[in-house]
């Protein structure tokens, strides 16, 4: 019995021991909290602009700087449960002038913007733990009204804020700088977010990448009447890649003023221009003269014959269906039209599996290897189909399915799958939400002609002003081709109904560059 009541005595202590110390450290770690959100904040010199910095909570940490009016950039800086929000406090005009006059501005700026940022940070850094500290022992004080709870308390927030600084510190990344997504508006984008740029490896690049970063961001400051003029990266060819526009007029505005922003060499429309290929959708397809670049075109499984020669038709269009290799903007593209006409569910070849659709591009594609020929770009309709040319070329361009998507296919090659540029049609008012606006702007290596980085948009907003703006990089773009990757065959192993074999592909000499 005595034993029993010590024992009981025993685990009651030590209950009450846990309950005091888990009390200990729930409210350390609450008045640390405040304390930081409190007295997380400061302001720092950056270039020619005094920018806020402040700390939030947040489940997957990152940097945000805001531009207001302009928008706001999205930086995955690092991970943790607090985010660092920026935001320029002003921009003073005499020196961003000299800043964007002076050609060796930009230089001086990368030597100085990196420790200036830096500094900011350990500034903000120190506050917030200082405050963390601070607010503690205060809600130590106030809930145990005990020195020594509050003490422990204050120890438990200053551990906590080092288990946060230590995880930010070891999961920084210095090539979020050059993959930035942007929020705001789609006239000030090419400004703010630039060209597309290398790989970020070491320090000194990241600083150079900051410092165009300020450079973008003062030039939009200084505008008065109009924007900037937008200087695009002369190394590059800039593709605006658009699919299944599906009879929308919208998506002309929106296309000609990405077209005009981004200073497009080529337009690739991976097919579905229209609803039912019909001769009176014709008039839609006139449009493309206006965009005044070259638009490179395949035909989907809603365009007809009459659609693709509609598009033959205009000035800048170019057809992808005859197997040819053509080269437009310095870029080699290979393409051939969807097999099937499916404009609505009482066409014979609306049943074809994606089995036929991949066995139809390995037929085709063993048809170009057979030339020797490796275009830098193929453009397919569907991904099913363009899947089947993995080690035929380092880029499939393709869409149908309305969603967009990426993956990198055996033998190095990328399928990249677009969203609808169109909303897709009057079919995207069908679900609870409207289907999103969707293109991207692909930047290609002049010398090389393979794919650096992409800027992925998805617009919306009143009068689609509006526009996010996510960039990626391709980590490995010189990679080497792999060689052909084996075709699945369909159970029959003959074409689906109303396919015809591709022609022999045959290089052509530049056109409509």
């Amino acid at each position: 019995m005595v034993l029993s009541r010590a024992r009981e005595r025993a685990i009651r202590l030590s209950q009450r021991r846990w309950t005091r110390v888990s009390g200990v450290i729930a409210v350390g770690l609450v008045g640390g909290t405040i304390g930081m959100l409190l007295g997380g904040r400061v302001e720092t010199p950056v270039g020619p602009a005094d920018v806020s910095m402040s700390v939030r909570p947040s489940w997957n940490g990152g940097t945000t700087l805001e531009l207001p009016p302009l928008g706001s950039l999205r930086l995955d800086s690092h991970w943790g449960p607090v985010r660092v929000q920026a935001q320029v406090a002003e921009v003073h005009p005499e020196p961003a002038r000299k800043l964007i006059e002076d050609p060796s501005g930009l230089d001086r700026l990368s030597e100085t913007v990196g420790g200036q940022v830096r500094h900011g940070l350990i500034q903000l850094a120190l506050r917030s733990m200082a405050f963390a500290l601070v607010f503690g022992f205060l809600a130590g004080l106030l809930v145990f009204r005990s020195w020594r709870r509050a003490l422990q308390a204050t120890g438990t927030a200053g551990a906590g804020m080092t288990v946060v600084g230590l995880l930010a510190y070891f999961t920084f990344n210095p090539q979020s700088i050059s993959e930035p997504r942007y929020t705001g508006l789609l006239a000030n984008a090419p400004q703010v977010v630039g060209d597309a740029q290398s790989i970020v490896k070491r320090f000194d690049q990241y600083r150079a990448q900051l410092a165009k970063l300020v450079g973008n961001v003062s030039q939009l400051y200084t505008a008065t009447s109009t924007l900037p003029v937008y200087e695009p990266d002369p190394t590059t060819v800039r593709v605006l890649h658009i699919s299944d526009v599906h009879l929308n007029p919208v998506a002309w505005s929106v296309v000609r003023s990405v077209t005009q922003q981004f200073r497009i060499n080529v337009i690739v429309d991976s097919g579905d221009l229209t609803d039912h290929g019909s001769k009176p959708e014709d008039k839609f397809i006139d449009e493309i003269e206006t965009l005044k670049v070259p638009y490179v075109f395949v035909r989907g499984n809603h365009d007809s014959q009459d659609t693709q020669e509609a598009v033959d038709r205009q000035k800048n269009g170019i057809v992808l269906d005859d197997g040819k290799v053509v080269q437009v903007a310095g870029l080699n593209f290979y393409g051939v039209g969807d097999p099937r006409f499916t404009p609505d569910k009482t066409t014979r070849d609306d049943n074809v599996g994606a089995v036929q659709m991949h066995a139809e591009g390995a037929r085709q594609a063993a048809v170009l290897r057979a030339t020797g020929v490796v275009p830098d770009i193929a453009v397919i309709h569907d991904p099913d189909q363009g899947a089947a040319f993995a080690g035929t070329t380092p880029l499939v361009l393709s869409g149908h399915s309305h969603r967009r998507a990426t993956r990198m296919l055996p033998a190095g090659t990328r399928l990249f799958i677009q969203g609808s540029t169109g909303g897709a049609g009057l079919r995207g008012l069908e679900g609870e939400e409207p289907t999103p606006i969707e293109m991207s702007v692909l930047y290609f290596n002049r010398d090389t002609r393979r794919l650096q980085g992409w800027d992925d948009f998805r617009l919306g907003g009143l009068g689609l002003t509006s526009a996010q703006i996510e960039r990626h990089l391709e980590p490995d773009p010189d990679r080497t081709l792999g060689g052909p990757v084996p075709p699945t065959a369909t159970p029959s192993g003959t074409p689906a109904p109303g396919f015809s074999p591709s022609a022999t592909p045959t290089a052509t000499p530049p056109r409509r560059d």
